[in-house]
């Protein structure tokens, strides 16, 4: 008795070359739209169905022994085609499809009807769990003085009802909604190492995706982050930042007031400084594993808002003096 042909690969939207890795990303995406308690009224029925090819279809193609005995019927049969077993085909045993079994006609006719992962599916030993990289953003403050941090991660652990197979007995897992996986949220206490910079990486050994069949855990990679700062920027291990000196200042040098990490400091200006000079405050930069950065300090020449009459004679005083020089 005929019955209709099912196109596991347009199913889950993936070439008949996919990976493993690519079916699986496909699946647990498709899993997540077409879960049956996402949808209400009318549209339920329909995603069950969609639901359950889905799934028909993730269990034939995740099996290297199904998927190798489903390819060998080849790839010009269309999707909702009457297909019928040849009577010539060397190394194969069709079966009368039952419906016990949940799955299609076509299923059973090819495989026999067989459960979830009762059929060419091998057992695995322990198999480690995944790392996971997240982005840790950290004021400029924070990652000069390092210390301790709380951090909210959220992610995916195995299902503890269906062990990460996505599915229990016959039909698709429920609580997991058939990926294998269900969200959590943790929080953790991260240990940040004074001058770290951005784009670095801190390590959280056993914090990553949970292993498989008793597996060790995987770990958490955090990848710095640094903020803007209104005050300072990071070059390398140095920092860099400006002081504002009337023209009369930088004419005649002097001490000055400039911000730094540590607090403010005075430094002194050579008399004759021009803008743009960048100054030295040596060892007030980025702490590391090995020499301490230092502070950069440019200098920017401004007139003040609002001169006074006096003032602005003075300057004209000044422009005099200068002519012809």
């Amino acid at each position: 008795m005929p019955v209709s042909y099912r196109d596991y690969y347009e199913i889950l939207g993936v070439d008949r070359k996919a990976g493993e890795k690519e079916i699986k990303t496909a699946y647990r995406k498709l899993a997540r739209q077409w879960h049956p308690d996402l949808h209400t009224g009318k549209d339920k029925e329909p995603a069950e169905e969609k639901f359950k090819q889905i799934n028909e279809a993730y269990e034939v193609l995740s099996d290297p022994e199904k998927r190798a005995k489903y390819d060998q019927l080849g790839a010009n049969w269309r999707s909702g085609q009457d297909f019928q077993p040849p009577p010539d085909m060397g190394g194969f045993q069709f079966y009368t499809g039952t419906g016990a079994s949940g799955f299609s006609d076509f299923f059973e006719t090819i495989f026999g009807g067989a459960p979830f992962g009762q059929a060419g599916r091998r057992a695995r030993g322990p198999v480690p769990g995944q790392d996971i990289e997240s982005d840790l953003e950290l004021t400029l403050e924070e990652a000069y003085r390092g210390g301790e941090k709380n951090l909210q991660i959220s992610g995916r652990e195995i299902c503890a009802a269906c062990g990460g197979a996505g599915h229990r007995e016959n039909s698709f897992c429920s609580r997991c909604g058939g990926t294998g996986s269900t969200g959590s949220l943790k929080t953790l206490a991260v240990k940040i190492p004074p001058g770290v910079l951005d784009g670095s990486r801190i390590r959280l050994k056993g914090q990553g995706g949970e292993g498989i069949n008793g597996g060790p855990r995987g770990d958490l990679y955090l990848k710095v982050r640094l903020l803007p700062h209104p005050v300072f920027r990071l070059q390398g291990g140095d920092l860099e930042t400006e002081v504002v000196l009337r023209p009369d200042q930088a004419a005649l040098g002097g001490q000055f007031t400039v911000p730094t990490l540590d607090g403010p400091v005075r430094m002194k200006v050579p008399p004759g400084t021009r803008s743009g000079r960048r100054l030295r405050l040596r060892g007030k930069g980025m702490p590391g594993k090995g020499a301490r950065g230092d502070q950069y300090v440019r200098v920017v020449i401004d007139l003040p808002d609002n001169l006074t009459a006096e003032e602005e004679d003075l300057y004209r005083r000044l422009a005099d003096l200068r002519k012809g020089v």
